[in-house]
């Protein structure tokens, strides 16, 4: 009997314990903190590196225009002009420094039915990116008889620092941001280029 005693009175000391356990809310804070915290910082991060890469979206963007703007206004253009531009694409990305740019220069001739096709081409990679003579998407309002365009193209590799991206995990992601520009000529009717195919 005073075993069964002790018995009952341990099994209600422990009942009694399990429920002030149950109640005691100190360091609530503290594990809420501990399990919401990772999920927090990994999205800060992921959105800062979002953010930088639309910075760099931008500025690709803006190197495309500024190449194709800077060589309508000539008359005539040569491959060391052109390849000056990688020095354009540079400083307008400054201080962002890609893993890889590749600029394109493609001149666009429309013939007297407003027929797109390559005049000549040129990339910083080396070499002509498209043959001549072959047609060219180029937007519908820019399809006027007769005319010239220059087309710039830019596109860069960039680094994207993600957290719980996906079934990939965390870590750098490639992506490549290209662009491009089309600008008619201002001064006569074609822009030539020597050194170009």
């Amino acid at each position: 009997m005073i075993q069964e005693a002790k018995l009952k009175m341990r099994h209600s000391g422990i009942l009694i314990r399990l429920r002030d356990f149950l109640r005691d809310r100190r360091g609530v804070g503290a594990v809420e903190f501990a399990l919401i915290a990772p999920i927090l910082l990994s999205l800060y991060i992921t959105s800062f590196e979002i953010t930088v890469g639309l910075s760099v979206a931008k500025r690709v963007t803006r190197s495309a225009s500024t190449i194709a703007d800077l060589l309508t206004r000539e008359s005539s253009v040569s491959s060391a002009t052109l390849a000056n531009m990688t020095a354009v694409g540079d400083s307008i990305l400054f201080p962002f420094k890609p893993a890889s740019k590749v600029i394109k220069v493609t001149g666009v001739k429309l013939d007297a039915t407003g027929a797109p096709k390559v005049a000549w081409s040129w990339s910083s990679a080396g070499g002509a990116p498209y043959a001549v003579g072959t047609p060219v998407d180029v937007p519908n309002d820019m399809r006027l008889p007769d005319t010239f365009l220059i087309r710039a193209e830019v596109a860069v590799g960039h680094k994207l620092l993600m957290f719980l991206s996906g079934p990939e995990g965390s870590g750098y992601q490639n992506i490549t941001i290209a662009r491009e520009f089309f600008y008619r000529q201002r001064t006569g009717s074609e822009i030539s280029c020597s050194g170009c195919s």
